[in-house]
């Protein structure tokens, strides 16, 4: 009776494997989609969406990082079922080493956004600060994006209103982005009026850490989900290996 039971046990982690994974490898594609769509109408899609969406991610530019992980997950899917349905220990070694690097560059990037917080600003603050002197005003998505952002964030800019002088708007209009005013334009020295509201990424720092607990509790469950794919990967290769 034994061996028939470990089979139903290897045949029902087996079925759970290519479930999951499938289920993984739509979500790349969906995330794929929506990363491709932003990218050739971004204008559509913040017209649909902007007003609801107040995030981190609105900080860089979306879409790439959409195509990104959604190509992650979709070869992380692909992996997994297609090692799980054909029983190939070469693709199941495949999906268990990606796994297990992105979980290694996860935890890295925790420990680094917890004792470098200053770094990835300075990062930051390298990056994008130049992108909002040269695009904010002269490109209509980057322009409406990073409006949205400081609108539902209430932040200006991403150190502090300093960073549009000299911007295609500021020298265009000769003020500051209408959010970096809270919504009223002042009559009078404007520069003044800026720089009531903090930069956005004080801002969304300050959010992180109101919802520490949610955003701790999200990564746990990513990391909880992707050590038990790792666990289910080498199950079913130390099965097959035993075959």
């Amino acid at each position: 009776a034994l061996p028939s039971a470990k089979m139903g046990c290897f045949t029902f982690i087996k079925v759970m494997m290519i479930l999951f994974n499938l289920a993984i490898f739509l979500g790349g594609g969906t995330l794929l989609g929506v990363g491709v769509w932003v990218t050739v109408d971004g204008q559509s899609f913040l017209d649909i969406f902007g007003a609801l969406s107040s995030s981190v991610l609105q900080v860089v530019n979306v879409s790439y990082f959409l195509i990104v992980i959604g190509a992650i997950l979709m070869v992380i899917g692909f992996l997994g079922c297609c090692g799980a349905q054909k029983e190939s220990k070469c693709l199941l070694m495949m999906f268990f080493s990606v796994v297990l690097i992105i979980f290694i560059a996860e935890v890295a990037a925790a420990v680094v956004a917890l004792v470098y917080t200053g770094l990835a600003e300075t990062l930051l603050t390298a990056v994008v600060t130049p992108l909002l002197k040269e695009k904010f005003g002269a490109d209509d998505s980057f322009t409406h994006i990073w409006n949205v952002t400081m609108s539902e964030v209430r932040c200006c800019g991403l150190n502090n209103y300093t960073d549009f002088t000299d911007s295609p708007w500021h020298k265009e209009k000769g003020t500051y982005p209408e959010p970096c005013f809270g919504g009223s334009l002042p009559l009078a020295h404007p520069h003044l009026s800026g720089c009531l509201l903090q930069g956005c990424f004080n801002q969304i720092l300050e959010d992180i850490k109101t919802n520490a607990g949610v955003v701790g509790g999200v990564a746990a469950g990513i990391a909880a989900l992707e050590i038990a794919a790792m666990a289910v990967s080498m199950y079913i290769y130390c099965e097959l290996d035993q075959k």
